[in-house]
């Protein structure tokens, strides 16, 4: 653990391996080597950040770590609390269940907090599902926006494709978004039926995974192409280019 009382500790954004069994593939040596030195960490769920933790650094004790909780039942009061240790000089991590801490993840309120008590941020390189996909679509890179989820409801989703359409159309613009793992399905239909034939749309699955799928088509193109997303993670990337 680090610990230096003379000095504020740091906030470390350690990103995650996105599931690859194979870590070194995927995370810089020194990801490695700060997960051996911090023992405090925030994170969105417990068990999935310990058995991360674990697989990367196996002789860490378990009972030294110091664990907080960062999710929907978390009060907000609660947050800046996450942070005294680093003004005790003890270094932190902030880990994310989604690859990247602070994109489209909770943590990003951490990451505000810290920078109003002057705690230095140190983000670790590491894969973002959102970047890698974006990098293999094919599409506008220098002018893209990332939108979280889609609205649930039938007619404010349809409402929303046809708006980013639109958007993407008038301004070169590609557009990212993503769905919880489950209804993945359900957003492709109403994408296939909503979207202009020949928008263009990237469907990146399980990205750094042996079983990554990323492909660009046409709308006109995936109708005829049948494709299993069911409970897969998944970025969408939609361009309308006339």
């Amino acid at each position: 653990m680090t610990n230096n009382k003379s000095k504020t500790g740091k906030l470390f954004l350690i990103p995650t391996d996105l599931g690859s069994d194979n870590l070194d593939e995927v995370l810089p040596a020194y990801v490695k080597q700060k997960v051996e030195e911090i023992d405090y960490y925030i994170v969105e769920n417990e068990k999935t950040a310990r058995r991360f933790i674990k697989k990367l650094t196996p002789q860490k004790v378990q009972a030294d770590l110091k664990i907080y909780l960062l999710n929907k039942f978390t009060k907000d009061a609660e947050i800046p609390t996450f942070l005294e240790a680093c003004q005790q000089g003890i270094n932190i991590g902030l880990l994310s269940e989604a690859g990247c801490p602070g994109i489209a993840d909770p943590g990003a309120k951490v990451v505000e907090i810290a920078h109003q008590k002057n705690i230095k941020v140190t983000p670790l390189v590491g894969p973002s599902s959102i970047i890698l996909s974006m990098m293999a679509s094919g599409m506008n890179g220098q002018n893209f926006t990332f939108h979280g989820y889609l609205p649930i409801d039938k007619n404010q989703r349809k409402n929303t494709i046809k708006k980013l359409e639109r958007i993407s159309l008038e301004q070169n613009q590609a557009q990212i978004f993503i769905e919880t793992p489950y209804r993945n399905e359900k957003l492709l239909k109403d994408l296939l039926k909503f979207l202009h034939p020949l928008t263009r749309l990237c469907i990146a699955a399980e990205i750094s995974l042996p079983t990554e799928f990323i492909k660009t088509k046409t709308i006109k193109d995936w109708k005829k192409e049948k494709v299993d997303l069911h409970k897969k993670p998944t970025i969408f990337i939609l361009q309308r280019d006339f």
